[in-house]
Formats: structure tokens, sequence, C-alpha cells
């Protein structure tokens, strides 16, 4: 039975701040999440906190890089689920 290799983590970040890292960009999606949320239910115009405005658009653009580098750099297809696909026989 052939074993299955997990990728291993960037050797030159620790798993401590790769979990940092992903906790960040969780955190900014909630925020931007919450500001649209509460800006489409009307409890506040953007206009009117234009400081909190600034920093979700600053917020949403690098989310929106960092989810572009992720998807440039990934593979298109994981190797193992092509492997599990051909397995189960589809």
């Amino acid at each position: 039975m052939a074993t299955l290799h997990m990728p291993r983590p960037s050797p030159r970040m620790s798993s401590v701040a790769s979990m940092v890292r992903d906790a960040f960009w969780v955190i900014a999606l909630g925020v931007i999440g919450c500001y649209a949320f509460f800006v489409a239910l009307g409890a506040f115009s953007p206009g009117d906190v234009i400081g909190v405005s600034i920093f979700v658009g600053l917020l949403l653009v690098l989310w929106l890089l960092h989810a572009w580098a992720q998807r440039r750099h990934r593979d298109e297809r994981d190797p193992r689920l092509t492997a599990a696909r051909e397995r189960r026989g589809f």
C-alpha cells in the first residue's frame, strides 16, 4: 500500500508564524465581512466613518492581493486528489 506524503510547511517559517499569518487573513476577511454587513444593514454610512472605510478598503485590497498570490502560486490540481479519484475508479 502506498503511503501518503503530506507537504511540509515552508522551512523558513515556523508553524506558529504560519498560524499567526493565517489567523490574520481570516480575521481580516471577518472585518471586511462585518463592515459590508453593517453598511448593507444601514447601521452607518461609509461617508460617516471615513477612517474605518479607508482602513477596510486597504484591508480589502491587501486580502485580494493575498488571494491572487495564493492562487497564482498554487498547483492547478493536487496530485493526491487525482490519485484518490483514480483509485476510486471515477
